[in-house]
């Protein structure tokens, strides 16, 4: 039974991957038209450098604090308050 609900969930799987690349393949247009336009404004964003390293010291950030954080062999202290009367 279990083989069978895993074949299933496998050809959803792949069902769905083969809907999305088909929706992706669809929007490739095969005919080619010829339209010119000219535009004389430039609205790219410029990335730079600093970012690119900001950016990488964000994810390593990341990726060290999701890969420490598992470690399940850490002891727990526990200690009594005393009472002065």
């Amino acid at each position: 039974m279990e083989k069978i609900k895993r074949f299933y969930r496998s050809f959803i799987a792949l069902a769905f991957m083969v809907f999305f690349t088909g929706i992706a393949f669809a929007q490739d247009s095969a005919v080619s038209s010829t339209t010119t336009t000219t535009t004389s404004s430039s609205s790219g964003v410029t990335v730079q450098p600093w970012m690119w390293i900001v950016g990488g010291i964000i994810v390593l950030v990341i990726i060290i604090a999701l890969v420490s954080g598992g470690s399940k062999d850490r002891e727990v202290v526990v200690t009594k308050e005393r009472t002065i009367e």
